[in-house]
């Protein structure tokens, strides 16, 4: 890193020597009324601005040349204006007109960080997503972001996949879909599985690192991510795409879009998805659609959003364990000596056999034909937007989701007691087959009240929301069924959850250069679970929060080349389902997190280069981490750790080197610590567990490295060539900071190509190539650990049983896009 920032350095020194010049002007529509606020991008470089109160704006440090200023403002056509500058300085006057219907921004405005708000964050546009969508799934399409890390179950990107952003997890992380939270109510994660493909009709995507600004749903409590569906296409179209590739992938999907129709427009996707997956048997074949049709005029807009996605997926989440990596016989030995797998010794030399035959990189637990993840999930979103004038509108929307599936198990020589289930006589224990079910609905209201004079943006906005999730199992199958009811149902459970929120934010624009920013967020959250779960455990309880989430933080803009920023943000997130069921009914329990958020970020962009750097502290109270504590049945909970934090610095550089040569790189270079952190590690001679008071350690998968880079190169007009690499540095896979207990670091490369033909049958016609892994390294992104002490006759040690995730070596996905 200190060489591209020593090549940064020398590049604006260079830049120094040569004459320069400026592009000033005002923007203001047909009445010639002035737009503060209008954006104005110089084409092809890194060099932006917005236009100030009185509507003008001024761009600086330009070289003599041909220039292309674009121009956008809500409400009105976006424009282009040519500028040459020769000898001297250009001013302009750009004239917009009004777009004839309300534009599309403003159904997100109110949970999106805006131009002037003093956060970390990141926008991903329509080009970029759909030149990388041939099959991996939305977390793969993320990975130039930066702190951001992204793995998969499958060892492909396709299936089940995941992704933290600076070290924190999915299921801190808050996720929507214009507006409307996405995240699961009781578990918090986000599963982009149920909904594939959902990035074949996303329009744009934002990244907010850190707390962010107030949203819907669960707390932002280390990021977020904004999702933007499909906006208005005012020209009829037609998409057929379909791309394949290494593990039997296959991707294909249909989509068009009537454009507007009077007032009216209506766009449909249909797509499938299938692939062996890179790990043994973790095949996955995914289906979904999305039909949208909204009413546009030049004041309102009434949208109805339609998506759906269904997904199986045969199991992968065991890993590999790390003896059958390292070709470790011994280690696998002592996996069938410790009977490390439950059932019967039938099944535990089974296990054996088939870890000792198996590719040690490719090794799946499961082996039952239908061990399989199946569901699905419907999505109905109703958004209106109206404006009352140019300075003041109104966001609404309703929404419901309705989810059902189960996952399936074959489980061997089982107690009939721990399934309520009559044993026949004569028999104690029988294989069997079980699902375990969730059936929830999701609904509830956002809305949003904006307003912008240019001076003074606010915006009021909340929701509230409902979850109900109904959580049994049925044993569909036995051996040696008896008497028992076919699907019997043996354990029946529900949760119930209220979410309310308000929020306020305000942002004053003290001075042409500065303003401020202030948000306020209330959050109440009535939480309810009854029943018993699969253990038998009546795991009854009631919860209420009330969280106070104030942000405020100062924006600096003296021009157009530099930005600045400060702010303090806190979150509290109360504890998931699991948290609460996992806990002991007689111990400590579990209680909301919180995290105080100190971000400061520099920015600075020119014609050929642009160079930033953000720097944060986050620092917890009560965060939620993994111990090795155990319940009264032997199960791992979750505890509060006192005190830790995260504090890192984000570089950000990017140099345009020729026209047709550009290099975009960002690192991030962390601590991650728990101040105090007490390790119990299980005691399997005495029956109970060994207390490691560790002092000082690293939270678990928090790299302290973290580099993305881009080379682009367009040879030709339609011709782009891309090398896309990801360096993570060590990280450790639970929270002793233990050099046995670790991923290693790794760096991958991806190979890039497209290539666009225009024709006279298709409007075009786009060939993708992209060859992942390029170098065929071997790593693993993932894993699980489980610790114990045993005295099994050569002497009390501390042993392991664990789980790794290999990712797959060289691999390519090719396809064709015909546009018409």
């Amino acid at each position: 890193m200190k060489r591209v920032f020593f090549l940064l350095v020398m590049l604006s020194l260079t830049t120094l020597t040569f004459a320069q010049y400026a592009i000033s002007g005002v923007v203001m529509n047909e009445k010639r009324e002035v737009l503060p606020g209008a954006n104005i991008v110089l084409a092809g470089t890194y060099t932006g601005t917005v236009a100030d109160t009185n509507g003008q704006f001024e761009l600086k440090n330009l070289r003599a040349g041909d220039y292309k200023l674009l121009i956008s403002f809500i409400g009105y056509e976006r424009a282009s204006q040519s500028v040459t500058l020769k000898n001297s300085n250009q001013a302009v006057t750009i004239t917009l007109k009004p777009s004839g219907i309300m534009t599309e921004e403003v159904l997100v405005s109110a949970t999106r960080a805006g131009d002037k708000t003093p956060v970390a964050k990141t926008s991903v546009d329509r080009t970029t997503i759909e030149n990388r969508n041939m099959g991996q799934d939305i977390p793969y399409l993320l990975t130039m972001t930066p702190s951001y890390v992204a793995t998969s179950d499958a060892g492909a990107g396709v299936g089940y996949t995941n992704f933290r952003i600076r070290g924190t997890s999915l299921n801190r992380i808050n996720v929507t879909v214009n507006g409307i939270p996405m995240n699961d109510a009781e578990s918090h994660g986000t599963y982009f599985v149920d909904i594939p493909d959902l990035a074949g009709s996303i329009d744009n995507i934002q990244v907010q690192r850190g707390v962010g600004s107030s949203t819907n749903g669960a707390a932002a409590f280390g990021a977020t991510i904004n999702l933007q569906t499909t906006t208005l296409n005012k020209q009829a179209y037609g998409e057929v795409k379909s791309s394949a590739g290494s593990f039997s992938t296959f991707k294909n999907s249909v989509a068009a879009g009537t454009g507007l129709l009077g007032k009216f427009a209506f766009d449909v996707r249909l797509s499938k998805v299938t692939s062996d997956g890179f790990i043994d048997r973790a095949t996955s074949d995914l289906k979904s659609f999305f039909v949208s049709g909204g009413y546009y005029s030049e004041n309102t807009i009434l949208k109805v959003n339609i998506f759906s996605g269904f997904e199986e997926t045969y199991q992968a989440w065991y890993g590999v364990p790390s003896v059958k990596l390292n070709n470790d016989e011994e280690g696998m030995q002592r996996y069938l000596d410790h009977w490390l797998w439950s059932g019967s010794e039938r099944e535990n030399q089974k296990r054996y056999d088939d870890l000792i035959n198996s590719d040690a990189r490719t090794y799946n637990f499961y082996t039952y034909d239908n061990e399989v993840d199946h569901y699905q999930q419907d999505h109905y979103q109703l958004h209106l937007s109206h404006k009352f004038n140019e300075y003041l509108n109104l966001n609404a929307a309703l929404h419901y989701t309705y989810g059902r599936g189960y996952y399936e198990n074959y489980a061997y020589d089982q107690d009939y007691a721990a399934y309520q289930m009559a044993a026949p006589v004569g028999i104690d224990a029988t294989d069997m087959v079980v699902r375990k079910w969730l059936d929830n609905d999701f609904y509830g209201a956002t809305y949003s009240l904006n307003y912008d004079d240019g001076t003074n943006a606010f915006t009021f906005g909340g929701g509230y929301n409902e979850y109900d999730g109904r959580h049994f199992g049925r044993v569909i199958w036995a051996q040696y069924m008896g008497d028992n009811a076919k699907d019997l149902e043996w354990y029946k459970g529900k949760g119930t959850k209220k979410d309310f929120n308000l929020f306020g934010k305000y942002n004053l624009q003290m001075t042409e250069a500065m303003s401020l920013y202030a948000d306020l967020q209330y959050r109440h959250i009535d939480y309810n679970i009854t029943g018993i779960n699969d253990e038998l455990r009546d795991v009854s309880q009631k919860h209420k929060f009330d969280f106070f989430n104030p942000k405020v933080g100062l924006y600096y803009k003296p021009d157009a080349g530099n930005e600045a920023y400060i702010s303090y943000a806190r979150a509290n997130r109360e504890p998931n389902r699991d948290n609460f069921v996992d806990a002991d009914p007689n111990g400590k329990q579990p209680v909301a997190e919180a995290l105080n958020d100190f971000e400061a970020g520099y920015t600075y962009r020119s014609r050929n280069y642009s160079v930033g750097a953000n720097l944060y502290y986050m620092l917890y109270k009560d965060q939620l981490v993994q111990t090795g504590e155990i319940n009264n049945v032997g199960a791992t909970i979750m505890e509060n750790a006192d005190d830790s934090y995260r504090a890192g610095i984000e570089l950000m550089g990017g140099v345009k080197i020729t026209r047709a040569l550009k290099w975009d790189v960002n690192a991030t270079f962390s601590q991650n610590k728990i101040k105090n952190f007490t390790e119990y590690v299980d005691d399997w001679d005495n029956v109970g567990q060994i207390v490691n008071n560790l002092g000082k350690t690293d939270l678990s998968f928090s790299p302290e490295v973290i580099v993305n880079s881009q080379i682009s190169f367009q040879p030709a007009k339609d011709l782009s060539i891309s090398l896309l690499s990801n360096y993570v540095g060590d990280q450790y896979i639970d929270n002793s900071s233990s050099e046995d207990r670790k991923l290693d670091a790794w760096l991958v490369n991806n190979l890039k190509i497209d290539y666009a033909i225009k024709g006279n049958l298709f409007k075009e016609i786009k060939l993708h190539l992209m060859v992942n892994n390029l170098f065929d390294a071997e790593y693993e992104s993932n894993a699980w650990v489980y610790s114990y002490y045993y005295d099994d006759g050569s002497g009390r040690n501390r042993y392991k049983m664990d789980g790794y995730f290999p990712q797959a070596g060289i691999n390519f996905l090719a396809g064709i896009d015909f546009k018409f």
